[in-house]
């Protein structure tokens, strides 16, 4: 999700709103899981967002917020080896078949250094970023990329979930150097809303799957960095990193002045070789009530205030054959909500991820039909039925959930057993 700056996207509707694997290893009918989780081998804290890619494969899965992951091979590919990589560590390759129940396996933070020819390149740090989006479809598919990926959204209402949407996705990855909008296709889903929990005065706020989408800044740069923005930042080198192995430029930028209407502030991560862009991290800056106050609301009645209080994005881009693909995104928002005459505010949490799990590059006649393409104003229709089918998902790849989602799940569970329940002793009661 973007602050108002996502004009093609409308809206979500919120009625008011050591790395140590630890398999457990499940064989399907054509696929075999292996699930896991990673920490960090000195501290043993668990690591965010580590890409487990089945090398010679475009199958790709990430570890959840609490180092957990689910990965799902086709039986055809049980010999081959998999690439562990986080940025800022060292990338690992195992065999498939060296995963056991027991198998512990440790990503180590790597050192980075870079060479004096390296360091003197680029001196300045604005130049460099404009040399990224510049050049970036040297280092892009010049061709359109069908995608699956698996979309999660949770809605909090201070720490409780009050809302869970999970789906698969087909996406349409139209090459960077076109106009073409990226396109959506549902797959799967699933959703439960506890609306009970929720208020009854709609509000309505940009999201769903486009809001990660859009955060891909190469595919859609304007978003954060125009010909006239990117003069309104200040950009400077931190110290570098490592990704796969590769030497990577750490560019933290900072806006200048309050003069533009929206302010971000982050890093990114350029590769050294390619000056591919890695990846972003960034947030948009709240500080100020007035200026922000109903900003991310695309609309609301008329007693209603909007203060967001975080606003958290990140994208990563991964590498193959010399061109980068986007990967993965997530975004986390915070509102505080006012309502005129009522004593007590709200606060909500909106949390999305988008993974790529599959991809394959297509021709150029390849596409997803009109009446099959989400809108970006969506609303993923409830579909509670799914979360009663603990083979819902099949085949496909996602994310594992971590403890908080598990929980929602749980309570989903129970009502669809007291729902259950409550009908039959209904028939019960008419049968004669």
């Amino acid at each position: 999700m973007r602050p108002s700056v996502f004009k093609q996207q409308r809206c979500l509707q919120l009625l008011f709103l050591t790395f140590a694997f630890c398999f457990s290893l499940s064989t399907q009918s054509n696929f075999t899981e292996y699930k896991g989780k990673v920490t960090d081998a000195k501290s043993n804290v668990a690591l965010e967002a580590v890409s487990l890619t089945v090398l010679e494969t475009n199958i790709t899965i990430i570890t959840n917020s609490e180092g957990e992951f689910l990965l799902k091979v086709p039986n055809a590919y049980l010999e081959f080896k998999v690439e562990i990589s986080l940025l800022g560590y060292h990338t690992k390759v195992l065999p498939l078949s060296e995963f056991s129940s027991r198998t512990n396996i440790n990503l180590s933070v790597a050192v980075t250094e870079l060479s004096a020819l390296s360091i003197s390149a680029y001196k300045n740090a604005s130049n460099l970023v404009k040399k990224v989006f510049e050049d970036k479809n040297k280092n892009v598919q010049n061709t359109s990329v069908f995608m699956t990926a698996f979309y999660r959204e949770t809605i909090k209402r201070r720490n409780r979930n009050v809302s869970l949407t999970e789906a698969v996705v087909n996406i349409l990855k139209q090459p960077h150097s076109t106009s073409l909008r990226d396109a959506i296709q549902l797959n799967k889903a699933r959703k439960s809303t506890d609306y009970k929990r929720l208020d009854t005065v709609s509000v309505k706020l940009q999201g769903g799957p486009f809001s990660t989408i859009y955060l891909d800044v190469m595919k859609y740069p304007e978003y954060i960095f125009t010909d006239k923005t990117i003069d309104a930042y200040r950009f400077s080198f931190d110290a570098p990193s490592t990704i796969n192995n590769r030497n990577v430029y750490v560019v933290s930028f900072t806006p200048i002045s309050n003069k533009l209407n929206l302010n971000y502030s982050g890093k990114l991560y350029i590769d050294v070789k390619s000056l591919a862009l890695v990846s972003a991290k960034y947030a948009l800056d709240v500080s100020n009530k007035q200026k922000s106050k109903n900003l991310l609301v695309k609309r609301k009645p008329r007693d209603i205030i909007v203060y967001p209080l975080e606003a958290n994005y990140r994208v990563d881009y991964k590498a193959k054959a010399g061109k980068w693909y986007f990967s993965y995104s997530n975004l986390n928002l915070k509102f505080k909500v006012n309502k005129k005459r009522e004593f007590f505010n709200k606060v909500y949490t909106l949390s999305s991820e988008m993974a790529v799990t599959d991809w394959e590059i297509t021709a150029t006649d390849k596409k997803i039909k009109n009446k099959d393409r989400l809108r970006p104003t969506v609303i993923i229709t409830d579909a509670i039925f799914g979360f009663s089918d603990p083979d819902f998902w099949g085949e496909y790849n996602l994310i594992e959930p971590n403890k908080s989602i598990e929980s929602a799940i749980d309570k989903i569970l129970a009502n669809i057993k007291k729902e259950k329940q409550q009908d039959n002793k209904q028939r019960k009661v008419k049968m004669p």
